[in-house]
């Protein structure tokens, strides 16, 4: 479990996560020795690319060091909340809230959601100096591990460590922290995925080059400008900043396309039925056009029902030819006012148009709220005291919600901060009636000494989020009592292991330790739910629980196409009551029988692997795979 990834951590290279996409598809362009053919490649490509040798690219102290963060595997295991979980409504609650580093979240999350959420917001960090942002990680990694993993010299190495452990804010830091989180963050959206980022002008130029560099330059969609203050400051040097900017990437920016805005009641009112028009609701349009565009064919003198005749205005030409025009009076699609004597005009049903409205890339605090409508709502839900200083409002991310998909989609927020994405999502499903979820990922870092958050009695930051969460929950179901919207949510905390733990994990040799480990309990020490929950979003599975099954008195944990073993002492009974199972039941057949290797001797593997080989032999022809994992 641990062990296995630290091994597999010791030999892994910047470039790891490209090679891996190359391998998968094209294959034939590496040759028997491992190394990769340029030129065939070229060849594979040349069809429909372009391959050019000028370019540029964006550089920075730590950038091929980011790059093996993202391609390392988190050795943290993801330990349930219990209680949390056990609650009524929680218990099959679709949505995830995750405790703990978003680089080790976003590494979990990969290995069951890759290329299956549909939008994420985050709102990083805007390293503007006073927000407390300075980059350090917990990689001890040696000046000479960093020359020969990423292939520099000393001096690069030890400032990059220097940058890594001292606690920088400089922009290579800065970019260094954002880089592997945004590279897993795209592997997991999907073909019609969309990112939203949310920044300001110390980073804003920065962040588009990381981005073109990540999803690509082609798959950039715009960026927003979020007046995100209703009211100027004066008491300013230069001048009074009143915006924020959202930079918009789509994972393939051919496959998604922004949801239509609703129409407000405003547009609606401008259509109205004078004639009493059977089609409904209209409104009057201009039936002339600007004579530069016209063809000879548009200018005529227009007679009306009533014989009146219209000529054209100087530097006009009418909308349509004029046996479209009388097919349109015909059809009474023609307005002459209500004594018939009027200027022509196109009656445009509400019926006929668009049934919503394209964004655009202001928005307006009128519409999607500002930052002080975000700290009241965060004062409605905590009279005691606002825990969090710069909460976004949830009209601001109901929108980006609105924009992303219909009514079925998963919302990853992997910086949580105050929670506003949650409650924005519960909101959407109340009184838009989708069908959303939420995966929120908030590290728990302690909240400042001193700070109204120390004050109202909150120790990390993500216990604020979780309690905006329980306390918006509440507030809807009294508001909307008949609602069948999921409003919980299932917890997990990012867990590491000890040092001590893992030198000994380290030192354990299955063939010559495993007596001596089962007898110290391992299982107890991480814990069995801890074990499951983690397996089974390695193993595809999210979330999900597995069917508890029984085995002669051995528990055994069911999911599709696996059975986790995890319990020590595996009886003979045990074994015989799996394998008759697996004989005899036609619904039985997991391939992967996966066992918590600190649970079993030596002798109880080998004797699993000799029973589990008479399977091949039964009338169902099973191949049944043992994954002994530490």
């Amino acid at each position: 479990m641990v062990k296995e990834i630290r091994q597999r951590n010791e030999q892994v290279k910047p470039n790891e996560r490209g090679l891996r996409v190359l391998r998968e598809n094209f294959p034939g362009c590496f040759r028997a020795d491992g190394t990769f053919d340029l030129v065939r490649f070229q060849e594979e490509i040349k069809e429909t690319t372009d391959v050019v040798s000028e370019g540029y690219e964006l550089k920075f102290l730590g950038k091929e060091y980011a790059k093996m963060l993202a391609a390392l595997d988190t050795e943290t295991v993801l330990v349930p909340d219990e209680e949390q979980n056990a609650q009524p409504e929680n218990a099959a609650s679709g949505n995830i809230y995750l405790s703990g580093d978003n680089l080790d979240g976003l590494k979990h999350l990969l290995k069951s959601y890759a290329h299956s959420v549909k939008c994420i917001y985050i709102d990083p960090p805007y390293n503007t100096g006073s927000d407390g942002f300075v980059y350090n990680d917990t990689f001890a990694f040696t000046t000479a591990e960093l020359v020969q993993k990423l292939d520099i010299d000393e001096e690069e190495a030890a400032r990059i460590l220097d940058m890594t452990t001292r606690g920088s804010a400089s922009h290579s830091a800065w970019l260094t922290f954002l880089y592997p989180r945004l590279m897993l963050a795209r592997d997991l959206l999907s073909e019609d995925g969309v990112i939203f980022i949310s920044i300001d002008d110390n980073e804003q130029a920065n962040l588009k080059l990381l981005c073109d560099d990540i999803f690509g330059e082609n798959n950039f969609v715009d960026t927003v400008i979020w007046q995100k203050k209703y009211s100027p400051q004066n008491a300013v040097e230069w001048f009074s900043e009143n915006h924020d900017f959202i930079l918009v990437y789509a994972r393939q920016k051919e496959k998604w396309h922004p949801q239509l805005l609703p129409r407000t009641e405003e547009m609606n009112a401008r259509y109205r039925n004078l004639d009493n028009d059977p089609r409904g609701p209209w409104k009057a349009v201009d039936a002339t056009a600007q004579a530069g565009h016209g063809t000879a064919s548009q200018f005529y003198v227009l007679k009306a029902p009533n014989g009146k005749e219209h000529t054209l205005p100087s530097g006009r030409c009418w909308l349509y030819t004029q046996p479209v025009m009388q097919k349109m009076i015909a059809e009474q699609r023609v307005w002459f006012g209500e004594d018939g004597n009027n200027v022509p005009a196109i009656k445009r049903f509400l019926s006929e148009v668009k049934q919503g409205i394209a964004c655009q890339t202001i928005w307006r605090y009128e519409d999607v709220g500002h930052t002080q409508e975000g700290k009241k709502e965060l004062k409605a839900l905590f009279p005691e005291g606002i825990p969090f200083e710069t909460p976004k409002p949830t009209r601001l991310l109901r929108r980006i919600l609105q924009l992303s998909g219909e009514d079925d989609f998963t919302v990853l927020d992997f910086f949580g901060g105050s929670a506003t994405t949650a409650e924005a999502v519960m909101q959407e499903n109340i009184e838009n009636d989708k069908h959303l979820r939420y995966i929120l990922v908030q590290i728990a870092d302690r909240v400042e000494a001193g700070s109204e958050a120390e004050k109202t009695g909150f120790h990390t930051l993500d216990e604020i989020g979780r309690e905006r969460i329980r306390r918006a929950a509440e507030k809807l179901r009294a508001a909307h009592p008949e609602t069948q919207a999921d409003l919980g949510f299932r917890h997990y905390t990012l867990s590491a292991a000890s040092q001590d733990t893992l030198d000994k994990l380290d030192a354990f040799d299955p063939t010559r330790d495993a007596d001596m480990f089962v007898k110290d309990n391992w299982l107890a020490k991480f814990g069995k739910e801890t074990v499951l929950a983690t397996w089974l979003v390695r193993d595809h599975y999210g979330f999900a629980k597995p069917e508890v099954l029984d085995f002669a008195g051995y528990p055994a944990y069911f999911m599709q196409h696996h059975l986790y073993l995890l319990d020590e002492g595996l009886s003979e009974e045990a074994m015989e009551a799996l394998l008759v199972r697996y004989e005899t039941d036609g619904t039985f057949n997991p391939e992967n029988l996966v066992l918590f290797g600190y649970s079993f001797t030596f002798d109880e593997r080998a004797s699993l692997d000799i029973n589990v080989r008479r399977l091949k032999d039964t009338g169902k022809s099973l191949a049944v795979h043992i994954d002994v994992r530490y």
